[in-house]
């Protein structure tokens, strides 16, 4: 019997993808803009005709979520996307300032390291592949285990699709043999020159650690206030919607509930008439030890499970009707398990005295986690968007909506995407949902303007407007000296 170093073989596989990738982005790097545009097409097209399939395998395979949902994330992630960046031009001359002297030139940044989550597999693959390929990009996929099946039958909806367009299927191309050997070996290969990162944040820390430029997020944990001048039951259904879409996988869904002292019993009523339970004190703490490890990271078991679910591996009982757990909370931090990302139907429910109580307290959970992420306001009044907006360490503010799918850009006018920056607050390198603007360099070329006699000149024009504005200060402090003796020998007299 002949033993292999499943190691070392994904190692190889992953040297041998890359070089393969790195041929078809060069042939792909000197195509027209309508060529790519086809190609991406194709790819939008093949994801819809798929998503059903592919929603269901991703389902089985990962068991998060909502078969109908993963379907509606697919068609986001493919003709979604698509519809948003298919006017977008990427290649060559981007824009022109003739009085400037300066035009814009799109450069693709070449070969991506793509890593895939098992939260949103099939739907992450379609979504990476249009913007890295729109952008003139190839890209390499590195699937969480737990999603290879579905992730491995999303890539080869891809790869045909581009072969059905006349482009190169090495464009796309994913590891089958998934090690953290061959993810390591994939982020540091000099032929990398991108990694996009959506996942656990020790798996976007590595990318960011590898010496490879990288573009990754840190984990939602996006409040939503409840402010005094909203529709309470519509504020209250798309909260609620979006908690329970697709299980609460979305890293932009909300993650706890905050409303004033005075709100919080109208508050209650309406999410329970809408499917919330309200844990009790037994409850609450039976539930609060199930849901993070003992290392105080959220338990993989709860993650994209309904609320029955959930209820029945934490030995819990809940009416049939109950579509959404929720846990009064009175803290943030170590010991408060529901100030955390959960990514499942589980809301924590704070309340404060105002809405100035309010903001300090999302700024509170945000910088615990979830930092330049994502937070949520329902309210009519547009300067309380505006107070919590300049507050709050968040890069996405959504008003109104339902924060998961506002969030992606799916209910909004953002870039529809499924990697979701954090900024500078929250260690990513970009605050936007990245679109392939994000996976391109723009090269500037600067015609002269000046020569060095014109720049001697007038440097030595504002060094002489400089002497000039000295000397008046000076003989403004002398008259302004002269003035104040006069008047204080006028007070001895």
């Amino acid at each position: 019997m002949q033993l292999y170093d499943k190691d070392l073989l994904s190692v190889q596989e992953v040297r041998e993808l890359l070089e393969k990738a790195k041929k078809a982005q060069e042939e792909l790097a000197v195509c027209s803009q309508e060529t790519i545009d086809t190609i991406v097409k194709s790819i939008a097209e093949a994801g819809v005709r798929n998503s059903h399939r592919l929603a269901r395998m991703a389902n089985e395979d990962t068991e998060f979520g909502v078969v109908e949902d993963k379907v509606i994330k697919n068609i986001f992630a493919s003709q979604g996307v698509y519809e948003y960046i298919k006017d977008m031009k990427t290649v060559g001359e981007l824009s022109r300032d003739e009085e400037k002297g300066v035009k814009d030139i799109a450069v693709p940044v070449g070969v991506i390291a793509g890593l895939v989550p098992s939260t949103n597999p099939t739907s992450t693959v379609l979504y990476k592949a249009e913007i890295a390929i729109k952008a003139g990009n190839a890209i390499v996929f590195s699937p969480h285990p737990n999603a290879l099946r579905c992730i491995l039958e999303t890539v080869k909806v891809i790869r045909q699709a581009i072969a059905e367009a006349g482009g190169n299927e090495d464009l796309v191309s994913c590891i089958t043999i998934p090690t953290m050997q061959a993810t390591d070996n994939l982020m540091k290969h000099p032929i990398v020159s991108m990694i996009l990162a959506t996942g656990g944040s020790a798996m976007v820390r590595a990318a960011y650690s590898s010496g490879t430029p990288a573009i990754g997020v840190g984990p939602g944990n996006g409040p939503a206030y409840i402010e005094k001048t909203t529709n309470l039951s519509q504020a209250v259904k798309q909260i609620m919607d979006s908690e329970t879409f697709d299980n609460g996988t979305i890293c932009a869904s909300e993650q706890s509930v905050i409303c004033d002292d005075d709100m919080a019993e109208a508050v209650q009523k309406e999410m329970e008439k809408q499917g919330a339970y309200f844990l009790n004190d037994r409850e609450r703490a039976q539930l609060g030890k199930f849901i993070l490890r003992a290392n105080g990271t959220m338990n993989p078991m709860i993650v994209g499970r309904d609320a029955h679910t959930i209820a029945s591996l934490a030995g819990l009982q809940i009416q049939d009707n109950v579509r959404v757990l929720v846990a009064r909370e009175d803290g943030v931090g170590i010991g408060h398990p529901y100030s955390n990302e959960k990514l499942c139907p589980i809301l924590a429910f704070y309340t404060a005295k105002n809405y100035q109580g309010v903001c300090e307290m999302c700024e509170e959970i945000l910088h615990y986690e979830g930092a330049g992420h994502t937070f949520s306001i329902h309210t009519e009044d547009d300067a309380m968007v505006d107070y919590f907006a300049k507050r709050v360490p968040a890069s996405r503010i959504i008003v109104n909506c339902p924060s998961s799918l506002g969030g992606i850009g799916a209910a909004t006018g953002l870039m529809p995407a499924l990697t979701l920056g954090c900024g500078a607050i929250g260690g990513s390198a970009t605050s936007e949902n990245v679109g392939p603007k994000n996976l391109m360099d723009i090269r500037h070329v600067a015609y002269g303007k000046k020569s060095l006699e014109d720049i001697r000149k007038s440097a030595q024009n504002m060094d002489r407007v400089c002497e000039c504005e000295e000397a008046k200060a000076v003989a403004e402090s002398t008259v302004d000296e002269i003035v104040k003796a006069v008047i204080d020998q006028i007070k001895t007299i």
